[in-house]
């Protein structure tokens, strides 16, 4: 395959300190990621205070390198109006390079308020195509990071269609779930994956069973660990992916040691560059650079990821998820050659000293040149100066980030200067330099371009008569759907919709959304044509789309935004995302699930629909439980998972789109909030069916007349043996 991508590849290291930041890039890194205090995917991390992220940032520039901030958690409205401008602001006129964005609102905050500031699209998004590239890159990205399950084709035809620069992660840790679809942690004990606080129960042991009886994974006792994904390696695909559009290699590990993080950046730095420098020559990795990796840190082994499969059984550890590493030797040849060394920038001066004349020093830096002038030579009334005490005194650059390359001396033979004046034009110099390099980088941002907008407060005395709303994912549970007289709208899984159930639904005075996949591939893209071909005499009534993707996808079909509800997937956690909506035409959105109720009375709720039953989603996947257990035949189904505490997740098999969707164990409910509901006023209310008989169903939709109806009082907990509120009274951090 000839080389489509033909930009110099940038290797791009992680930085949980400043400490790591140095080491990463006396390793090879072109540019580091890393976090601020504030809003960062790893709150946990030692991540960087202002100062700190400050001097980074010139630190880098000096370096000739680049520094991007993770900005990649959902923020709270409160935190997005009353925060994230302050928060910015000096590190926008510091001159930082970019920001890696998660949430559509900070995304367009971004957008209006910092104006040049580079958006990169985080692998948060769950971009997975050339649909939802497009889309990011129209909203004001320069930079989508792709979504890590994708494979190498995937990625070509993102670049092929977009010209999209592209950043995948080619080291390090490997969720199990889609990054940014994933609430297992949020929902088991109130610590978001979306709020960089996950708690990774993921890595703990479960056991898969067929009917909650009938263990599929206990006959062999070492699968106890099937969510813990082993580590990603691609050393051996780095011509792959630079050959099928990948522009930046990122190496996961902003929680990892110095030691970690550079020794595997000078490995892939060297490996990019012997590539690099002959793409013709036979590429392959030394045993010894592949053990290298290995020491410095692996769980239960290597994975080369997805790069060349949808999933598989050798991807996941199995056993208990320990960081194995060792060799101390190692460890401290890295600490010797990347840590402990100080790289200073080379520099060129002349020195121009003439009698009667101000003392002149020209210096130069990659194209920039800085001239200083110093105190007036005079006559020399004893002995002259000599070339040597000069030269001498003026290459002490002590702590400053230059070292003289060449220094030359012009001078007359009778001068004489004092040492304190040539100390002080030194330091003048190597300052004004310093000044002008970073000047190339630094932004004016004027405070009045700032301003905040007043919240409109709602009244609680509106009158509120919500739509009901209900989703099925089984064609059993549209028939029961069919029969309840206060439905208007029916969502349904769209590979399950024939054109008769489209006119049934009329027929019962009820619209038919089609429910899109909640992950969007290539291929499940050119199955969706098929479909939209197969309804296109009945046309459905909307379509409920779960990821950005499918904005885009509708969008190039000419579906106008009236007939677009997005989940609770695309996330709207402020009313500045719900701003980014309006601007792609789409005015109604599902309300998030990880907000409480106070933190939802701060949204614009009137164009909201709201879920008040379900076993909610917490983790879609293209790993495939039944597959890596007992073997794939290609049948949807639903399967149970049980942890260490024996609660059951029930998991369904999505066959078609090959990915799976792994429920909360208890369902949400929300039906007897109805006051407090009333006071948020969304424009309608949700139930979500998944697993659930007609009898249960019935149940449900008893207790909705109950409470929206009768106004009746109810009490779940006389209804269900275990329910949630979700996070409606507790929220996330």
């Amino acid at each position: 395959m000839s080389k489509i991508n033909t930009g110099k590849t940038e290797l791009l290291a992680p930085a949980g300190s400043f400490e790591t930041l140095k080491a990463v890039v006396n390793a090879g890194a072109d540019a580091v990621y890393c976090a601020g205090n504030r809003f960062g995917a790893r709150a946990y991390a030692n991540n960087f205070t202002e100062e700190e992220m400050i001097f980074a940032i010139d630190f880098m520039h000096i370096k000739g390198k680049k520094l991007y901030m993770t900005v990649n958690t959902l923020l709270k409205e409160k935190e997005l109006e009353e925060e994230l401008y302050s928060y910015l602001m000096p590190y926008y006129e510091a001159g930082l390079d970019a920001v890696i964005v998660q949430d559509l609102g900070v995304m367009h905050f971004i957008k209006e308020h910092f104006p040049g500031l580079h958006i990169h699209a985080s692998t948060q998004m769950t971009i997975t195509g050339a649909y939802g590239a497009e889309m990011m890159l129209n909203a004001g990205c320069s930079r989508i990071v792709t979504a890590r399950e994708l494979s190498l084709q995937e990625i070509q035809d993102i670049y092929e269609k977009t010209g999209a620069e592209i950043e995948s992660f080619v080291h390090g840790a490997l969720c199990y779930g889609y990054s940014g679809q994933c609430l297992l942690s949020s929902m088991i004990g109130g610590r978001s994956g979306n709020r960089g606080r996950c708690a990774q129960p993921c890595r703990l042991p479960y056991e898969l069973f067929e009917d909650k009886q009938k263990s599929i994974s206990s006959k062999n006792k070492k699968e106890a660990y099937l969510l813990s994904p082993k580590d990603l390696c691609t050393i051996d695909l780095i011509p792959e992916l630079i050959e099928h559009g990948v522009h930046s290699f990122k190496i996961e590990g902003r929680m990892k040691q110095a030691e970690y993080a550079a020794g595997v950046t000078s490995i892939y730095r060297y490996y990019i560059d012997k590539y690099e420098s002959n793409p013709k020559a036979p590429y392959q990795v030394s045993q010894e650079d592949k053990q290298k990796l290995w020491d410095l840190g692996n769980r239960c082994g290597f994975t080369d990821g997805y790069y060349k499969r949808h999933n598989g059984k050798e991807m996941i550890t199995f056993e208990k998820p320990s960081h194995e590493k060792g060799n101390e030797k190692l460890q401290q040849q890295i600490r010797q050659t990347y840590m402990e060394k100080e790289e200073k920038e080379k520099i060129n001066g002349i020195l121009i000293l003439s009698k009667e004349f101000p003392a002149k020093l020209v210096l130069e830096y990659k194209g920039v040149k800085t001239e200083v002038m110093g105190d007036t030579v005079q006559k020399a009334q004893k002995q002259p100066m000599s070339k040597e005490t000069i030269l001498d005194k003026m290459r002490k650059t002590g702590n400053t980030p230059f070292v003289f390359e060449t220094l030359s001396v012009e001078m007359e033979e009778d001068i004489f200067i004092p040492v304190g004046a040539l100390n002080q034009l030194r330091r003048d110099g190597l300052e004004q330099l310093e000044q002008n390099i970073l000047g190339a980088y630094k932004r004016i941002l004027s405070k009045e371009q700032y301003q905040k907008e007043q919240q409109t407060l709602k009244s609680s005395e509106k009158a509120w008569k919500p739509q009901l709303r209900v989703m099925v994912e089984e064609r059993e549970q549209f028939f029961v759907a069919l029969k309840q007289a206060e439905i208007r709208r029916i969502y349904m899984d769209v590979f399950k919709v024939t054109p008769q159930d489209i006119i049934a639904a009329r027929e019962c005075g009820k619209e038919l959304y089609l429910a899109l996949p909640y992950i969007l591939r290539k291929n499940v893209a050119e199955q969706l044509q098929q479909v939209f071909t197969k309804l296109s005499e009945q046309n459905p009534d909307g379509y409920l789309v779960r990821n950005l993707e499918e904005i885009c996808f509708l969008q190039k079909r000419k579906v106008e935004g009236k007939k677009i509800q997005t989940d609770y997937g695309v996330y709207v956690f402020s009313n500045e995302a719900r701003k980014a909506l309006e601007e792609w035409g789409i005015e109604h959105f599902t309300l998030p699930v990880e907000l409480n109720r106070s933190e939802l009375f701060d949204l614009t709720c009137e164009k909201g629909e709201m879920i008040l039953y379900g076993h909610q989603p917490l983790m879609i996947s293209a790993g495939c439980l039944h597959k890596n257990t007992a073997g794939c035949d290609r049948t949807p189904g639903t399967f149970y998972l049980k942890d260490r505490y024996a609660k059951i997740f029930p998991v369904k098999n999505n066959c078609r789109e090959c990915y799976n969707v792994i429920y909360n164990t208890s369902p949400l409910c929300l039906l007897h909030h109805q006051r407090e509901l009333q006071r948020l006023a969304p424009e309608a209310v949700r139930l979500h069916f998944t697993i659930e008989n007609e009898q249960k169903m019935e149940q449900v939709f008893s207790l909705y007349r109950q409470a929206f109806w009768e106004k009746k009082k109810i009490l779940p907990e006389q209804y269900f043996k275990d329910y949630t509120n979700g996070h409606f009274k507790r929220g996330v951090e």
